[in-house]
């Protein structure tokens, strides 16, 4: 393991006789990747994972966004593309005279490629390829089985060939259309990257861009009345203070000139101020972005319907996401988990939010099935959140990218592509 101080390589034996630090600097290593159970990470893994996620030092990001970054890079490093091809070809090769071996070895292989592209544990780059992996299986033994059927002048075997062949394919083809859809589950908890951080900065230091809980603080900051006079012509509303705090870490609200607050009222401080200024400001976009689950889909109609927010308003709300529609439609693979709690919920959402679902997003809630936004990365988030505002800014004329939800007169629009 190269040590991030000074790049040397030191062996385990190396590290080990000498406590845990590097021979030459004497730095000492955050981790030791052998002593590690369900998980193998090293310092300068652990490292690039920090610089990737802040975009070089460039972004703030919070504690969940990176677990799911390492779960994802742990997944996508823990599986080989193309070593099992080897294998594949000698144990066919060394089973060919015995009577059943190759049918065998490939009823194995292709069980077990099967089996991962449904893995949990998996992530869906690495469930794609195991998909592929069943179509190359399934190609092989068509090409060889039929050359050697038509050798042998056997229909029988040629059959037999075909429909082993035509199997995997089949199975590799159909997994590739649903493994968008499919579950994941974490490989290591949440309380067990909080080890890994608290031992990463005793021994390097604070990690600056990483972002602590939000700051529930109640006390109302003095705003000059200068500012107050002025209003803004977006707001961004989150459906939770973590990402409200994320996207003003990241300056957001300078640079889209906007206001962001969470429907939590994050920031307290200022909460009450910015709502009198966005209440002055007749032709106010309001942006919302949440958590594709129940509690996130139902963040629109409590803008509409509650009187802290914008009840009996005639304002624009626009649904930047996610939804399960976006979902739905995209081709990119996320991170979707699932759990009983959440199929609940999906079944007890009021009325008046279930007929704005197709029936397609109302089955997929009641599933069970669930997307957090800190699935995604700082920067795509921002990316996101910045194009969704971008393509509605004229709602009138330019709406090829929004959905109207139930009447006209309560302008209330979707984003039908998540980024």
């Amino acid at each position: 393991m190269k040590c991030i101080n000074c790049g040397t390589d030191n062996k385990l034996k190396d590290r080990t006789a000498n406590q845990g630090r590097c021979l030459k600097c004497n730095h000492t290593f955050a981790f030791e990747p052998t002593n590690m159970s369900n998980i193998k990470i090293t310092d300068p893994f652990f490292a690039k994972a920090i610089a990737d996620i802040t975009a070089n030092n460039t972004l703030f990001f919070t504690p969940k966004q990176l677990l799911y970054f390492l779960d994802n890079r742990l997944r996508s490093k823990s599986f080989p593309k193309f070593s099992w091809l080897f294998l594949y070809v000698f144990l066919n090769f060394f089973t060919f005279f015995l009577i059943i071996g190759p049918l065998v070895v490939n009823i194995v292989f292709i069980l077990i490629f099967l089996k991962r592209t449904n893995s949990v544990k998996l992530n869906n780059k690495v469930r794609k390829q195991n998909a592929r992996n069943l179509q190359v299986i399934g190609g092989i033994i068509l090409v060889i089985g039929i050359s050697l059927s038509l050798a042998s002048n056997s229909f029988s075997f040629f059959t037999i060939v075909v429909i082993l062949g035509m199997l995997p394919i089949y199975l590799g083809t159909r997994q590739l259309g649903r493994i968008g859809f499919l579950t994941q589950e974490f490989l290591f908890p949440e309380s067990q990257l909080k080890d890994l951080l608290d031992r990463w900065q005793q021994i390097n230091g604070s990690i600056l861009k990483i972002l602590p809980a939000p700051n529930q603080e109640n006390t109302p900051a003095t705003v000059n009345p200068d500012v107050t006079a002025y209003s803004f012509d977006r707001l961004v509303v989150c459906d939770s203070a973590a990402i409200a705090q994320l996207l003003i870490a990241n300056n957001f609200h300078f640079e889209n000139n906007c206001a962001i607050l969470s429907i939590t009222g994050y920031p307290q401080s200022i909460f009450d101020t910015t709502m009198q200024m966005l209440r002055r400001n007749p032709d106010l976009k309001v942006y919302a972005v949440h958590d594709c689950n129940p509690r996130g889909i139902g963040l629109v109609h409590r803008l509409r319907t509650n009187a802290s927010w914008f009840l009996n308003s005639e304002i624009a709300i626009i649904d930047i996401g996610l939804t399960p529609r976006q979902i739905i439609a995209t081709k990119r693979g996320m991170f979707i988990q699932c759990s009983p709690e959440s199929a609940q919920a999906a079944k007890e959402l009021p009325e008046e939010i279930r007929q704005s679902l197709s029936t397609e997003e109302l089955a997929w809630l009641e599933s069970g099935k669930f997307v957090e936004l800190e699935s995604f990365t700082p920067q795509r988030l921002i990316k996101v959140v910045q194009k969704g505002i971008a393509g509605s800014r004229d709602i009138e004329t330019d709406d090829s990218n929004l959905l109207l939800v139930g009447d006209r007169g309560s302008d209330m629009y979707v984003v039908q592509s998540f980024g």
